[in-house]
């Protein structure tokens, strides 16, 4: 059973750099697929960005983090990262970790089986 837990949420300043990781059990990096998916107060929860690693390694992001955030993965720690720039009021939510078994990235939260718990990232003007 894959098991996902975020870390590294936490309050920052328009303009601010932030890394939040995801940490994986059960399951390697370089097998699943994985995404982030984010929901603000009161918001339904969106996609962010979704990527494999794989033969034929893709990548998806939404508008709103095209150029400004970007994954990545450590094999040593079993983990994936989220790297965040230039952050902005508008991306303060929960930042959610999600990972499938499917070969290609999708932005349907649905087609994802495992999810953590979430990391809260706040962004003030």
């Amino acid at each position: 059973q894959v098991r996902l837990v975020e870390s590294g949420g936490q309050s920052v300043q328009t303009g601010a750099a932030l890394v939040v990781d995801c940490s994986v059990s059960g399951g390697g990096v370089g097998r699943l697929t994985f995404a982030w998916f984010r929901q603000a107060p009161g918001k339904e929860r969106e996609f962010v960005l979704a990527w494999n690693y794989g033969a034929g390694a893709t990548s998806v992001y939404s508008e709103d983090v095209q150029g400004r955030f970007m994954s990545s993965r450590d094999f040593g720690k079993n983990s994936v990262r989220l790297h965040m720039l230039r952050l902005k009021p508008e991306d303060t939510a929960k930042y959610f970790c999600a990972a499938s078994e499917a070969d290609r990235p999708s932005q349907n939260a649905r087609d994802y089986k495992y999810w953590g718990p979430g990391t809260q990232v706040t962004v003030s003007a």
